[in-house]
């Protein structure tokens, strides 16, 4: 990944270590389309909040010194500079509502536009919305995983390989990529992510786009319940990162279609792709495309025959 990607990823992690109650990265703009939409610039510096509870003053105050302990030695690493960490005391209420302002109307790809539940858009006849609000689930379309996975889903659409599908998301975050996948046509869609939060998310945006009754949200990984059953699907996304990939790449072998089945394998940094792509091929799967935005990769998979 490039500096500046490296040098957010590593400021959230330190500082989601502090902050059981969630971390926003809030990813620079600039507003196009008459306020109507923006575009990310990633030559300016993003801004990652934390929240950490302060009922247990002293807990707090340990927190808030080991985060600045711990950004003062990332700090070694020569990465892009790291701004002072600052903190400050807000109502719960106030910080569940102040990242929205950093979350814009953005278009991926030809068709996709990701429009936040409180913002407006001016819908374009070919336009394929997606109505969302993320709460604290991963998947805004802000990050480039995201937004591969979506182009990726868009081009199986435009190859007709999503019209009447069943299809499994491991992950599912917001439910973005599921809701994608449902508004180009996908019969069915079992999306699962071990976070009980992320479900809830991905039912209330499903439900936002008419989307209750084909996409179906669980607590869960791969191997699949039994609930989930009939297998194999038709598509797989999978936005993970490359260790879970690899770890699960089995599982997915085992769950894609044989004959035609697609996976998209997303969240691998450029540096792991060599590992990513020696499990999947013990694993009995084969890489027939691959996109990327940066640093970051998204591999096209199919189960080799």
């Amino acid at each position: 990944m490039t500096a500046d990607q490296e040098a957010v990823e590593q400021v959230s992690e330190i500082i989601s270590r502090a902050c059981p109650g969630g971390v926003s990265v809030e990813a620079p703009f600039e507003v196009v389309d008459e306020g109507l939409a923006a575009r990310v610039d990633v030559s300016k510096p993003a801004v990652v909040r934390g929240y950490v509870t302060a009922i247990d003053r002293v807990a707090a105050r340990s927190a808030v010194d080991a985060v600045r302990r711990n950004l003062g030695h990332l700090q070694a690493f020569g990465l892009r500079p790291i701004g002072e960490l600052q903190t400050r005391v807000v109502n719960e209420e106030d910080w569940a509502e102040a990242w929205k302002e950093h979350f814009p109307v953005m278009r991926v790809g030809r068709r996709l536009v990701i429009q936040p539940t409180w913002r407006e858009h001016s819908r374009q006849p070919t336009d394929v919305v997606i109505a969302l609000d993320p709460g604290m689930a991963f998947g805004t379309g802000l990050h480039p995983t995201t937004r591969l996975c979506l182009a990726g889903i868009e081009e199986w659409a435009d190859q007709g390989l999503v019209g009447g599908t069943r299809m499994l998301d491991v992950g599912t975050g917001s439910g973005i990529l599921a809701i994608a996948a449902g508004l180009l046509g996908a019969e069915s869609i079992v999306a699962v992510d071990t976070d009980v939060l992320a479900v809830e998310t991905t039912r209330a945006n499903a439900s936002r786009n008419g989307l209750s009754e084909r996409i179906h949200a669980r607590q869960g990984s791969l191997p699949l319940a039994e609930s989930d059953m009939p297998q194999p699907f038709d598509l797989v996304a999978a936005n993970l990162i490359a260790g879970v990939l690899i770890a699960l790449a089995d599982e997915l072998a085992a769950v894609v279609r044989p004959d035609g089945g697609r996976v998209l394998a997303g969240g691998v940094f450029h540096e792991r792709e060599p590992d990513v792509h020696a499990a999947f091929e013990l694993a009995g799967l084969r890489i027939i495309g691959r996109r990327a935005e940066g640093d970051w990769l998204t591999l096209e998979v199919v189960r080799a025959n």
